[in-house]
C-alpha cells in the first residue's frame, strides 16, 4: 500500500490533475492559431489590384482597456471581482498587396480581437507568480487553473469524446447486407464525413458532403486521375477485392468508355452536382466538390486528387475484407477508435469558425469603402468586435460549432474535489434520450483511462464520464514529418 501511495505522490508532484487542460490550451496558443491562420491568410475582395495578406500572429498578456482608453494588465481575481472577461489581445501582421506587390511597411501589427485566456496557462499572469505574490494579489496558491473567466464567471470547457478523425472505421450494418467504411476527414475548422458502401452484390458507392446522390466509385476514381489498369493493379493482391473491382468497372460508365479522360468523368459527376447548367460550370462545380469536400485532410489542391483516389481504394478494400469475413468489423466503442478533445482543440475549432466571419467582414468593408471612393484605413476595415463577440458568445453560452451544446459550463466550486472532477469530465456527443446500450457500457479498453464507477445516474449514465486519476492525456503532434519519413522507406508505399 505504501508503494502505491508513493507512486501516486510522485505522479502528483510531477503533474497536476488538470495538466491535460493547460497543456492542450498552450498547444493552441503555440501552434493552433498559426495553423488556422495558415489556412486562411489572404483576403481577396472584389477590388481590382488589391488584396490583404495576413502574416504572423501574436497573443499579448491578459489586459483590459479602461475608460480613459489606456490598456493595462489584469489578474484573474480582478476579472472575477469586476465581472469582466479574462482575455488577451490578438495582433496580426497585415500586409497590403497592390497589383501583386507586397507593401511591407504600410500597416504592421493590427489589433483584431480578444481571446479568453485559461487560468495558469503560459500567458496567464499567475504563471510567473510565487506563492506569496499570488496571495498578495488575492489568488489561491492551491487553485489548479484549467478554466476561463467569462464576464466574471468561471467556466470550464468539457472534454468531448468523439470518433477518431482521419481513421477508417469499417462496420457491418444491422441488416447484414451492407458494409460501410467511414472516415471523419478533419482539417482546422472543418470536418467532412466520407463513406464508401459495399452492397451485398459487391458494388461500391461513395457519399460525402454537398453530394446529394451516391457516386459510383470507379467513375469517381477516374475523375480523380486514376486509370482503369491502375485500379486493377492496386486490387491484384486480393482476389476478393479484384473481383469486386471488375464487377464495379463492368457496371460503371467506364465500361462503355474505357478510354474516358478525367475531364469527361468530372463532367459526368458535374451533371449530378449542377443539373441543367453549362458544361464548363458543371466541371468547375465537380472539381470544387472533389477538392474541398472529399477527404480534405489529404489536401485541397488538384495535386492531391490521385492520393484521394488511392485512399478510397483502401476504404473499399477494407469493406471487401470485412464483408467476406476475412477480418472482424471495427469496434466503434474501442477507445483506440476514439479521441477526447479538450480546451485546445475546442478553442482551435471555435477560433477557425470565428475567424472565417472576421475575414468576410473585412472583405465586405474593403469592397464597401472602395465602392464609395474612400481611402482605405485599418481602423475602418477591421472591427475587433467581430472576432471577440463570436468567441465570447460560444464561451458564455456553451453553444459550440456545429450546434453542440453544453461544451462550456459554469465551474463547480462546491468543494475542491468537485472542482477537480469537473475539470476532468468527459462527455459523449450521443443523445441522452436514446438507449445506446453499448456506448454506455464500460468497455475493456477504458481501463486506466476512464473511471469505471463515476458516472451520473439517469439519462446521462455512461455518456458523462470522468478521467481516471492517473490517466495521462497527450495533446497531439504534427504528423507531417513522420509521414515524409515513412514515404522515404521503399517497403512502405504512400496512400
Amino acid at each position: 500500500m505504501s508503494n502505491e501511495n508513493g507512486l501516486l505522490e510522485s505522479y502528483l508532484n510531477a503533474s497536476t490533475l488538470v495538466q491535460h487542460q493547460i497543456e492542450s490550451f498552450n498547444r493552441f496558443l503555440d501552434t493552433g492559431i498559426a495553423k488556422v491562420m495558415g489556412k486562411q491568410n489572404l483576403v481577396e475582395p472584389s477590388v481590382e489590384g488589391f488584396a490583404l495578406k495576413l502574416g504572423s500572429v501574436r497573443v499579448g498578456s491578459p489586459s483590459i482597456i479602461e475608460a480613459d482608453s489606456s490598456r493595462r494588465t489584469i489578474t484573474p481575481n480582478e476579472a472575477r471581482l469586476r465581472n469582466i472577461t479574462y482575455s488577451a489581445p490578438i495582433f496580426i501582421e497585415v500586409v497590403p498587396v497592390i497589383r501583386g506587390i507586397e507593401k511591407m511597411a504600410s500597416y504592421g501589427e493590427v489589433f483584431v480581437g480578444e481571446l479568453p485566456i485559461m487560468v495558469r496557462s503560459n500567458v496567464c499572469a499567475m504563471k510567473t507568480m510565487g506563492r506569496s505574490q499570488l496571495m498578495e494579489n488575492g489568488e489561491d496558491p492551491e487553485d489548479p487553473g484549467g478554466y476561463f473567466i467569462i464576464k466574471g464567471v468561471e467556466r470550464v470547457l468539457i472534454g468531448l469524446e468523439d470518433v477518431a478523425s482521419n481513421r477508417i472505421i469499417t462496420t457491418r450494418e444491422k441488416k447484414g447486407s451492407e458494409v460501410k467504411s467511414r472516415v471523419f476527414s478533419s482539417t482546422p475548422g472543418f470536418r467532412a464525413r466520407c463513406v464508401v458502401t459495399r452492397n451485398q452484390n459487391g458494388a461500391f458507392t461513395v457519399d460525402f458532403p454537398t453530394v446529394s446522390k451516391s457516386l459510383d466509385l470507379a467513375l469517381l476514381m477516374r475523375a480523380l486521375g486514376l486509370k482503369v489498369d491502375e485500379m486493377l493493379d492496386h486490387a491484384s493482391d486480393l482476389l476478393y477485392f479484384k473481383n469486386d473491382m471488375l464487377l464495379n468497372l463492368e457496371s460503371s460508365p467506364l465500361n462503355e468508355a474505357p478510354e474516358m479522360q478525367p475531364a469527361e468523368a468530372l463532367l459526368e459527376i458535374g451533371k449530378f452536382a449542377a443539373p441543367g447548367q453549362a458544361k464548363e460550370y458543371q466541371v468547375r462545380r465537380a472539381e470544387m466538390q472533389l477538392d474541398s469536400y472529399l477527404l480534405p485532410h489529404i489536401g485541397n489542391e488538384s495535386s492531391s486528387r490521385k492520393e484521394k483516389a488511392l485512399y478510397l481504394m483502401q476504404m473499399a478494400r477494407k469493406s471487401t475484407i470485412v464483408s467476406n469475413k476475412l477480418a472482424k468489423q471495427d469496434d466503434k466503442d474501442h477507445y483506440a477508435n476514439k479521441r477526447v478533445r479538450f480546451a485546445g482543440e475546442l478553442m482551435e475549432e471555435l477560433f477557425a469558425y470565428a475567424f472565417r466571419f472576421f475575414l468576410k467582414e473585412v472583405k465586405y468593408q474593403i469592397e464597401r469603402m472602395s465602392a464609395r471612393g474612400r481611402r482605405l484605413s485599418m481602423q475602418s476595415i477591421i472591427s475587433p468586435d467581430t472576432l471577440t463577440e463570436k468567441i465570447a458568445y460560444a464561451m458564455g453560452t456553451g453553444t459550440w460549432v456545429a450546434g453542440q451544446t453544453g461544451v462550456s459550463q459554469v465551474l463547480d466550486r462546491t468543494n475542491l474535489i468537485s472542482t477537480y472532477a469537473h475539470l476532468r469530465r468527459v462527455k459523449s456527443p450521443l443523445a441522452k434520450k436514446h438507449p445506446h446500450f453499448k456506448a454506455r457500457d464500460v468497455h475493456g479498453t477504458q481501463w486506466g483511462k476512464i473511471c469505471p464507477s463515476e458516472s451520473p445516474e439517469g439519462q446521462e449514465v455512461g455518456l458523462t464520464k470522468y478521467l481516471a486519476l492517473m490517466s495521462k492525456v497527450t495533446v497531439g503532434a504534427d504528423e507531417t514529418m513522420t509521414m515524409e519519413e515513412l514515404k522515404k522507406i521503399s517497403d512502405i508505399k504512400p496512400l
